[in-house]
């Protein structure tokens, strides 16, 4: 099991109205994105979950067929909805830049899109820019973004510098300006990285905490451990005095699998650690146990 203090730091620590939820592919950053949501909505707050991404792993674990631009209710006081490129440019466009309403911006959009997909930080400042501004609507207690991975999460981090140093002067720079204010600002954003005790989402999340602090991407992150497996209780060099076959079998991988684990637990400073469920399990019921065990701690 998990530390119930651990657990109860981490809602605290990310307690922030807009939230980024990243890690390497693979470490249950969808799961925990959506628990985390599942568990502010439970607790009697409007919440936000945005898929930055193109996977569909934040409406599985949400229980949603699929997600579109527009928030729609998948559960009580939880939203949710995922990017779209040349939806999120059309309303830059109208709301950001203050495009008259009348002009055509669906024909200036897609003359864009090619500026939009190839020029540095365009793309990434579009992305990112919705999460900030649905937080800045006052429309929801808390913005939860499932983003993309380690790597590519930083680029999109970058994006509102390399836009204000592209751009001398003007709206599109002090919009860049405010986005990188917000995203800076530690009582308004949170990034919370998930990882699992093995040595390459360690490695890479070490990597990725170090890149943030250097360059000043964003405040400082919460990492959270998760599928980390509970002890049981064996005496590894007592193995040999159990039964041959399956059991013994099963005890001496689990034994060494624990020692692994140890050995990556020790390799990271975590604020929190949520447990491996064993078993078949649904993405949503996945999402729904890891809420559970939040909710048991709050």
């Amino acid at each position: 099991m998990a530390c119930k203090t651990c657990v109860a730091t981490l809602l605290m620590m990310v307690s922030t109205r807009l939230i980024f939820v990243s890690g390497k592919g693979g470490t249950g950053k969808s799961a925990v994105a959506a628990a985390l949501c599942i568990a502010r909505a439970r607790s009697g707050e409007s919440v936000l979950a945005i898929d930055m991404g193109s996977s569909p792993g934040l409406a599985a674990h949400l229980g949603a067929k699929s997600l579109t631009y527009r928030p729609h209710e998948v559960r009580e006081g939880l939203f949710a909805m995922e990017i779209d490129r040349a939806a999120a440019l059309d309303e830059y466009l109208k709301l950001q830049l203050r495009v008259p309403q009348g002009a055509p911006t669906r024909q200036i959009a897609a003359a864009l899109t090619v500026l939009a997909e190839t020029a540095p930080g365009v793309r990434e400042i579009i992305s990112i820019g919705k999460p900030i501004h649905e937080a800045w609507s006052g429309r929801w207690d808390t913005v939860v973004v499932d983003a993309t991975s380690l790597g590519q999460f930083q680029s999109y981090l970058r994006a509102p510098t390399t836009i204000a140093e592209l751009v001398p002067t003007g709206n599109v720079r002090r919009q860049a300006q405010r986005l990188q204010s917000t995203m800076l600002d530690p009582d308004c954003t949170s990034v919370l990285l998930v990882t699992t005790p093995a040595e390459l989402p360690i490695l890479e999340t070490i990597d990725s905490i170090e890149t943030l602090r250097l360059d000043g991407l964003a405040p400082p992150p919460t990492v959270v451990m998760n599928r980390v497996l509970p002890p049981c209780g064996l005496d590894p060099e007592r193995l040999d005095e159990l039964p041959g076959g399956p059991v013994r079998a099963a005890a001496t991988l689990q034994t060494h699998l624990e020692l692994e684990q140890d050995r990556w637990l020790d390799a990271i400073e975590t604020t929190s650690s949520l447990p491996f469920l064993r078993g078949l399990y649904t993405p949503l019921e996945v999402a729904l146990q890891l809420s559970d065990h939040m909710d048991a701690v709050q």
